[in-house]
């Protein structure tokens, strides 16, 4: 049995009830909800009709393949845009105040393939509770055995390499996610110290959605399509690389580069940090000063904002961006941020071959 990991009741500094109080002043005084606004809503119209665009014209255009394959990768992108953008806030509970609205978005996961059940337990519960934290946030277990990224996870051998074997990967993420990680992660007995129990229509809702999808982007486009039966395969293979690829940089570039931290409690289970101040160690921001970045990646590039205000929408980010950072370098916590994407990448990617090398 795993011992309960708690983190003490308050930090040896007030950095998180300034930083709130100071967030919700703002919020007051500019007048302003903490869910979408119509920016929000327009780029969720961007994204669902971009989706049902490529899908149709994938399923109806009758083009050559040889067209066909960049309309699924683009495809795959724009899934992973929708997840990051729509069905992250939705299933946070932050995109809208009425929990009908964020639960009809959030059912939008099912179509890219992930249970949204399945993903407020991982991501939600345990990621946001113990970010980075080795045996308990099973978000930072990318592929284990292959991959390490902290100093708990035992080295092997073929480790040396996973600066360069990690990125493809990744592109495999989606399709494991798809076709197993949802299985696994629902009836695994715990996700961390935390017990797995469901109830009882969440079982019929993982494999009832499941094979939802799999008829909607196997089984359709093999009967109403010209294509062979193995060229609908290959595009599924594809769309999920897509997917996969832009999911998984997105996700690693916000915990697993140089500087975050993975720290582990003591033997009775307590943590050094507050909770808030542990979320400060464990995550960084990447081009946050990105127009780009801020409108396709859902807030994601600006993770310290989302791990600290997880139930606003990330459309609100980039002013509290300033007030997080401002306050946290008054109380001389760290702030970790790569200015740019490039950097962030290059962060991770040695981050990846220090831990694949022997200790000096």
């Amino acid at each position: 049995m795993k011992i309960i990991t708690k983190f003490p009741a308050s930090g040896k500094v007030n950095f998180y009830s300034e930083v709130r109080q100071k967030v919700n002043e703002q919020f007051h005084n500019r007048g302003l909800g903490i869910n979408a606004n119509s920016l929000m809503w327009m780029k969720t119209s961007i994204f669902l009709s971009l989706f049902i665009i490529l899908y149709l014209s994938i399923l109806l255009s009758g083009l050559n393949w040889i067209y066909l394959a960049p309309l699924t990768l683009a495809l795959g992108v724009t899934c992973a845009f929708i997840g990051f953008n729509v069905c992250h806030d939705a299933i946070h509970g932050a995109f809208s105040a009425n929990k009908k609205v964020n639960k009809l978005l959030g059912m939008i996961f099912h179509l890219l393939g992930a249970s949204p059940y399945v993903w407020n337990i991982t991501h939600n519960v345990v990621h946001h509770t113990y970010t980075n934290i080795p045996g308990h946030d099973e978000d930072i277990e990318i592929a284990p055995g292959l991959i390490r990224i902290c100093n708990e996870d035992e080295l092997k051998s073929h480790q040396r390499f996973q600066q360069w074997y990690a990125f493809p990967l990744y592109g495999l993420a989606s399709i494991s996610w798809v076709l197993r990680k949802d299985y696994k992660k629902f009836f695994q007995k715990n996700i961390g110290a935390r017990e797995n129990i469901h109830p009882k229509i969440e079982y019929f809702n993982l494999f009832f959605y499941k094979f939802l999808y799999y008829f909607l982007f196997i089984v359709l486009p093999i009967l109403i399509t010209d294509l062979a039966w193995w060229q609908v395969l290959v595009g599924f293979v594809l769309l999920h690389i897509a997917q996969g690829i832009t999911m998984g940089l997105v996700f690693q570039l916000a915990h697993v580069v140089e500087g975050t931290a993975f720290p582990v409690p003591n033997h009775s289970g307590n943590m050094e940090e507050a909770w808030a101040e542990h979320q400060m160690h464990t995550t960084a921001n990447f081009a946050a000063d990105s127009p780009f970045a801020a409108f396709f990646l859902g807030g994601l590039n600006r993770q310290i904002e989302h791990h600290l205000f997880p139930k606003v929408c990330h459309i609100h980010y980039g002013w509290i961006s300033v007030i997080v950072k401002k306050t946290a370098l008054e109380y001389g916590i760290p702030y970790h941020e790569n200015a740019t994407f490039s950097s962030a990448l290059a962060s991770h990617y040695r981050m990846l071959k220090k831990m694949g090398s022997p200790a000096v």
